[in-house]
C-alpha cells in the first residue's frame, strides 16, 4: 500500500521498513538504536537539500542567494514535510511503540518530517538519484506554489522562524528593549536575536507589530530578504 502511494516499489523492503521505524519501537522489538530511521533520516535530509537546491536555481534564474534561501527554506522545514506527510497518510504507516501512539506520536509533525527524510533517504540507497528526485518532484515541489501564495508566508516571524529551524540556528528570540508613552500610545522597541545575537530591531504600538518588524530586519541581516 506505502509503495503504491509512493509510486515507487523497493527491491530490499527492510529498507522502507527501516524508514518507519522511531526509535520507540525498539523498545518492542530489542533492536539496536542503529536500527531506528535516524541514520536514514539524516541521509535524506542531505538528498533533500541537494534537489531542492538544484531545481530551485533551475527553476528561478533570477532569483538571488537569499531569495534562493528561503524557498528552499520554506519547502524543506519540519512543517512542509509534515503537512506532506499527512496528505500523504504516513501517520498509519509508522512502527511506534504503544506509548508514543498513545500519545499522538502519529500525528507529531516532528516524527513525521523526520519519516518523510528517511523515505527519502531509503529510496536513494535503494533505487538512486533519480528515483529519489522523483518522489520530491511528486511531493515536495508541488507545494511551492501553495507556498509563495500563502499569506503565512508574508508573516516575518514565521518566515525567521522556519529559516532558524532548517538550519538548527538557536532563536528566534525577542527581547523589549523600551517602551515609550502613555498606555494609549504606547510604543514598543523589540530586539531580534539568532544565535545569540542581537540582529534586527523593530517598532511598533503593539508587541506584536514590534516584533514583525524585528524579524523583518533580522531576515534583512541575514541577506534573506
Amino acid at each position: 500500500m506505502i509503495s503504491r502511494r509512493l509510486g515507487y516499489v523497493f527491491r530490499n523492503e527492510q529498507l522502507l521498513i527501516q524508514a518507519l521505524k522511531h526509535r520507540s519501537y525498539l523498545s518492542v522489538t530489542n533492536e539496536a538504536r542503529i536500527q531506528a530511521n535516524e541514520r536514514l533520516e539524516l541521509l535524506g535530509d542531505a538528498v533533500l537539500g541537494l534537489v531542492v537546491t538544484e531545481y530551485l536555481f533551475k527553476t528561478y534564474p533570477e532569483k538571488e542567494e537569499g531569495g534562493l534561501t528561503l524557498m528552499k527554506s520554506m519547502l524543506v522545514s519540519r512543517r512542509s514535510l509534515a503537512h506532506v506527510a499527512k496528505e500523504f497518510g504516513l501517520g498509519k504507516f509508522l512502527l511506534l511503540s504503544d506509548a508514543e501512539a498513545k500519545s499522538g506520536g502519529r500525528k507529531r509533525a516532528s516524527i513525521l518530517a523526520d519519516a518523510v527524510e528517511a523515505i527519502i533517504g531509503a529510496v536513494y540507497l535503494d533505487g538512486g538519484l533519480e528515483n529519489a528526485n522523483r518522489i520530491i518532484d511528486r511531493n515536495i515541489f508541488s507545494r511551492l506554489d501553495r507556498l509563495m501564495t500563502d499569506g503565512s508566508v508574508q508573516n516575518y516571524k514565521s518566515l525567521l522562524l522556519e529559516h532558524c529551524q532548517s538550519l538548527s540556528l538557536d532563536g528566534p528570540r525577542y527581547v523589549v528593549e523600551n517602551e515609550e508613552g502613555p498606555d494609549h500610545e504606547k510604543v514598543f522597541t523589540i530586539a531580534g536575536f539568532v544565535d545569540g545575537k542581537r540582529m534586527g530591531v523593530g517598532s511598533g504600538q503593539t508587541k506584536k507589530i514590534a516584533e514583525q518588524r524585528a524579524a523583518e530586519q533580522v531576515l534583512l541581516t541575514l541577506h534573506i530578504l
